[in-house]
């Protein structure tokens, strides 16, 4: 999906909710896991890089209204980590600006050098975990200096490096199948400091491809921050 930018204006003007949430974001369906020994979800959030959140969603689009206040943590299985952390990351192309190391290095916080740079247009980067894993959630940041709304936002997973053969999608909020990966039913959203958490319903996988194909933003690039890839190691 393709929207006109914003302007810094208008995305302050957004910004007049005032909030103090400090959970993490859930995608729309979120599964709690049931039975034996089980722990929140063990996700501490950056500071958040602007006050309140918006409270207006852009005419015509496909973009989750906020609900102004802390979302549920999902209960995890004891012994989740982030499987993510200093993992390799790769890229469709390479970066426009910065290093691809920063989406795994554990630093989310909003400011100058946290956020690697990617080209215009639809573009993807993936974390090799090492191994299969039992994966819980993916959460994102892509750019929370301020309420921006990323297009085309896709999440798969696979063993395949290649994303040829076994690839679940997750997420998906393309409602038009401009990225050519299928038509998502999920909403486009505003980036915060609570992240966008994906349930990943307990996949199994080695791989994790994000799609997403510029934002709001001043320019058209895309932008991440931090990716966490949640689950028990096998090992």
């Amino acid at each position: 999906m393709h929207v006109a930018f914003l302007s810094s204006k208008t995305l302050t003007r957004l910004a007049i909710s005032v909030t103090s949430a400090v959970a993490i974001a859930i995608s729309p369906v979120t599964t709690i896991a049931q039975g034996g020994d089980t722990i929140p979800l063990p996700a501490v959030l950056p500071k958040p890089a602007f006050v309140g959140t918006p409270s207006n969603s852009p005419v015509g689009s496909n973009v989750e209204k906020p609900l102004g206040k802390p979302r549920p943590i999902p209960q995890v299985p004891k012994g989740t980590i982030n499987l993510a952390l200093h993992k390799k990351v790769t890229s469709s192309k390479a970066p426009f600006e910065g290093s691809l190391d920063v989406i795994t290095d554990g630093i989310k916080d909003a400011k100058p050098g946290t956020a690697v740079e990617l080209k215009p247009r639809l573009q993807w980067v993936q974390i090799d975990l090492g191994s299969s894993e039992k994966l819980s959630y993916v959460l994102c940041w892509h750019f929370h200096e301020q309420a921006v709304i990323f297009h085309d936002v896709i999440v798969q997973l696979s063993n395949d490096p290649n994303f040829v053969d076994g690839v679940t999608t997750i997420y998906n909020n393309d409602a038009d199948n401009s990225a050519g990966l299928g038509i998502g039913k999920d909403r486009e959203y505003f980036e915060t400091s609570e992240g966008r958490l994906i349930d990943a319903k307990d996949t199994k996988a080695r791989y994790v491809r994000l799609y997403s194909a510029g934002s709001t933003y001043a320019d058209p690039l895309n932008r991440y921050t931090e990716v966490e890839v949640y689950g028990v190691p096998s090992k």
